[in-house]
């Protein structure tokens, strides 16, 4: 079962060029992919969709490069998959709490 919806917890960190500058807010496919790792241990992100295809490996370079992401492991049997995780502002962003916090 996913954490309750974080009301207190700012959905977007402080942006490092100061407060004029807009959040940053996952895109559609984006948001699909990171809401998956809610369901999961350890907030473990799909190598592939709920269709069966691979997740496009630009969605989960642009989760990874906004923080919301990270690689976890490396996959010895197919060291071209990125296996990635949630990171603490991958929960905020989609408005949970992350575990722990």
């Amino acid at each position: 079962m996913p954490k309750p919806l974080a009301k207190d917890v700012p959905l977007v960190p402080h942006h490092p060029e100061g407060d004029n500058v807009a959040p940053v807010r996952p895109s559609e496919p984006q948001r699909r992919y990171l809401e998956r790792g809610l369901t999961e241990p350890g907030g473990k992100l799909p190598l592939f969709d709920g269709e069966g295809r691979s997740v496009p490996r630009k969605t989960v370079e642009s989760c990874v490069a906004h923080g919301w992401a990270t690689p976890w492991f490396d996959n010895p049997l197919k060291p071209d998959w990125l296996v990635c995780r949630l990171t603490p502002a991958g929960y905020r962003i989609l408005g949970r709490i992350p575990p722990g916090a």
